[in-house]
């Protein structure tokens, strides 16, 4: 990955390709077979490493070479994959945005990245066309998939035509801290932001993700996720992608998570919580084992125990649940597995402590410090909190991004300069146990403040999601007469019908009453199916269900 001052995350897929040429590296669903059966494509190692090749040449030809960034719309599939790499190879600057975040975010993420190049199906250049996105700043097309109509550029075949050549692809000498890809965060609590990362940095990302997990070259994965995707190829797994729609992992259909298992042997498997929840929920019903599985991840939001406790029952005696924590900007931060969580910490859970994350993933260092919604420029020795108290969550390492694309507002309110390096804040609210644990409880954004009270969501929520019919509860501030009081959103458990309301409400607002941080909540509203974030259905939109909850209360 690194040769002296050289360093290219697209390396990693090379050295790879010389050290398991032939075992599969992409395999992606390709209609279904005669007997209804989903069918597969398939790029070896070999075959990726040198697509990707003949695709970062013929980029450099038409333009997009080292530092043009470039905008991709591009669903998962091989050419997904092999043009990534090439982009990354040819030294050029991939921008990319969940599509499912809206059209008016995306015009606004792509004004504010301002690309040069565009490289999309033809839905995405005829929206790109008719809505104007980065009107001012692309050059350079290429069409995937189909042709380019009215909008002119390359297509990718013909792009991979002017670079395929006998001779060795020599890629641009790209540094460590030179930029690599501009990722956009989904912007489920506040606006999308876009996210600088450098090649040094996905190297170290990758060098922790195997040594925290013990991924060996060779397993398999299903990645529900297609950006954690990209890491297999550098960790020497086959990617098999799902046949599923991801931007609704929560509506997936088991049978198309657990079928590729069964078929592929998969050892690696990356889901939201709520797709976890609605896999383990069937496999419950259905009686399923999934003994080649040796490990499952799972982050974007806490996966609650009982969904946790559903799908362990599925895999072989020690494989856990595995659930890192972290954040577009840094990750991973701490880790921690399903076996602590239900043997122990999800207990405490259920009375008020928050969420363990775990311990901190070495060499990334974790620091809680006063809570302050405006921007700290420099660190001071005074800004952590005592081990117990609640605090903005910090941190520092070679995986930690250092800014936004074109929001200095944004990264002055994220980073703490400290001497030569900096702490980045998480936005999250957290402590740290006596074990050295952190504990998250809440994002800082939705922490309720009353007189001289301040309540923190996820601390809130473990209590009444004790309630065996509610899936699960939101804290929220309600507006009435033109002061905040706390509230609770419940979202029940699917087939609990809305005669038990009245009753439930009762026995929730009992349990509350019984611990001092839930005792002066009395405002507990319905809601039949909470709105939660495109990327992985899991992050509660804690704002839209204040409006809603404020909206009902008189």
């Amino acid at each position: 990955m690194s040769d002296g001052g050289r360093v290219n995350i697209a390396a990693a897929l090379t050295e790879m390709a010389a050290r398991q040429p032939y075992t599969p590296a992409i395999m992606v669903p390709h209609g279904r077979d005669e007997l209804g059966n989903v069918a597969y494509t398939h790029y070896t190692y070999q075959q990726l490493d040198q697509q990707s090749d003949f695709i970062a040449r013929g980029l450099e030809q038409i333009g997009i070479g080292r530092g043009v960034k470039t905008a991709l719309m591009v669903k998962p599939s091989l050419e997904f994959f092999a043009l990534t790499f090439a982009i990354f190879k040819a030294g050029a600057v991939p921008v990319m945005i969940d599509p499912g975040i809206g059209t008016k975010s995306l015009k606004t993420c792509l004004a504010e990245a301002a690309p040069e190049a565009f490289i999309g199906i033809p839905k995405a250049h005829l929206a790109r066309v008719l809505l104007g996105w980065s009107r001012d700043t692309i050059e350079t097309l290429v069409t995937v998939g189909g042709r380019r109509w009215l909008w002119g550029g390359h297509t990718l075949a013909q792009v991979r035509d002017l670079g395929t050549s006998d001779e060795p692809y020599q890629p641009p000498a790209t540094r460590a801290d030179e930029v690599a890809a501009i990722v956009f965060t989904s912007g489920s609590t506040g606006i999308p932001k876009g996210v600088i990362y450098r090649h040094g940095q996905f190297v170290q990302q990758v060098k922790m993700l195997r040594e925290m997990l013990g991924i060996e070259p060779g397993e398999i994965d299903l990645p529900c996720f297609p950006l954690y995707a990209l890491f297999d190829p550098a960790l020497g797994m086959t990617t098999v992608v799902p046949d599923m729609d991801f931007t609704k992992p929560a509506s997936v259909d088991p049978r198309h998570i657990i079928g590729p298992i069964d078929d592929f042997g998969v050892t690696n498997m990356f889901g939201s919580p709520s797709l976890l929840n609605t896999v383990g929920r069937w496999g419950a019903e259905n009686d399923v084992r999934l003994p080649t599985l040796k490990r499952v991840i799972s982050n974007g939001a806490p996966v609650p125990a009982a969904v946790q406790e559903r799908f362990c029952r599925m895999l072989s005696d020690g494989v856990e649940v595995v659930s890192p924590y972290g954040a577009t900007e840094a990750l991973p931060v701490c880790t921690i597995g399903s076996a602590e969580i239900l043997a122990e910490t999800a207990a405490m859970t259920e009375e008020g402590a928050g969420v363990c994350v775990g311990q901190p993933v070495a060499p990334t260092e974790v620091r809680i410090i006063r809570i302050d919604d405006g921007p700290i420029p420099t660190w001071s020795d005074d800004l952590p909190v005592p081990a117990g108290e609640v605090g903005e969550i910090t941190v520092r390492g070679p995986t930690v991004t250092r800014e936004y694309h074109e929001r200095p507002e944004q990264t002055a309110l994220a980073k703490i300069v400290d001497g030569e390096s900096f702490w980045h804040r998480m936005g999250d609210l957290g402590y740290f146990d006596e074990h050295g644990r952190v504990w998250f409880c809440g994002r800082k954004v939705h922490r309720v403040e009353t007189g001289d009270t301040t309540l923190f969501s996820d601390r809130c929520e473990g209590i009444y999601n004790r309630h065996p019919k509610v899936y699960r509860s939101a804290l929220v501030g309600v507006s009435v007469d033109g002061a905040v009081e706390p509230g609770i959103c419940i979202e029940l458990e699917e087939g609990v019908p809305s005669q038990e309301q009245d009753v439930i409400r009762d026995e929730l607002l009992e349990l509350g009453a019984t611990r001092p941080m839930t005792a002066g909540i009395q405002r507990i509203y319905f809601h039949p199916g909470f709105p939660v974030d495109i990327r992985h259905n899991a992050k509660i939109d804690r704002e839209q269900l204040g409006v809603w909850a404020s909206g009902r209360s008189g």
